[in-house]
């Protein structure tokens, strides 16, 4: 199995600064590694195709391109699985304090809560962060998750990986529903994705 992590949103609290109200973060997982490969293909060629530099990013992206991409990879066999954390109600000084503490705890939440689906996964997640932090938050995640659930786990650079930009771009869409303030838009391309969703799991 093949897991690709990513999140949206922030970890800060300072909300009246501009931090973001909701967290998410999200596993797209492909249980066939060739699929997988078919899949890094379809964005790859969907990056060229429609101009995209360096990278997809569904923050950055136009309704346009949006549109194109989730088109190309939907006909793959892949499942999304979310977590989203609205941080008003957090009360955990240690979660609100410590920005890692608060990533950290998250992912191995969703990664615990996963119905049994990994086991022996190869991981990959966007690769931001010191290397100590990495090094840190891989002990961690393999210490809570516990044994024969993840068999590799990379850090890697979203502009180089297809499969994280996927990712990219299914926590944003997922995060975008939770903003309607663009009643006609805010849940369109979590709609688009639906068939693909396994799991979103709102944290209370």
């Amino acid at each position: 199995m093949l897991v690709l992590i990513d999140e949206s949103g922030d970890p800060g609290f300072r909300l009246t600064r501009g931090a973001s109200p909701f967290f998410v973060v999200a596993m797209v997982l492909f249980r066939d590694f060739r699929e997988a490969e078919r899949a890094s293909r379809a964005v790859g060629h969907a990056r060229e195709s429609l101009g995209v530099k360096p990278e997809f990013k569904f923050s950055q992206s136009r309704d346009p391109v949006r549109d194109a991409f989730f088109e190309a990879v939907l006909p793959f066999d892949f499942r999304v699985r979310a977590l989203v954390v609205d941080k008003s109600g957090i009360y955990s000084q240690n979660l609100r304090e410590n920005k890692e503490c608060f990533y950290r705890y998250f992912v191995q939440l969703l990664m615990r809560h996963d119905d049994g689906v990994l086991t022996g996964a190869h991981v990959k997640i966007d690769g931001s962060g010191s290397r100590a932090f990495r090094r840190e938050l891989e002990h961690y995640l393999r210490r809570q998750i516990g044994p024969g659930r993840i068999k590799k786990m990379r850090f890697v650079d979203s502009r180089k990986d297809n499969l994280v930009q996927l990712a990219d771009m299914a926590v944003g869409a997922i995060a975008r529903s939770y903003y309607p303030n663009d009643r006609t838009r805010h849940d369109r391309w979590r709609r688009v994705l639906e068939p693909k969703i396994e799991d979103i799991w709102d944290f209370r």
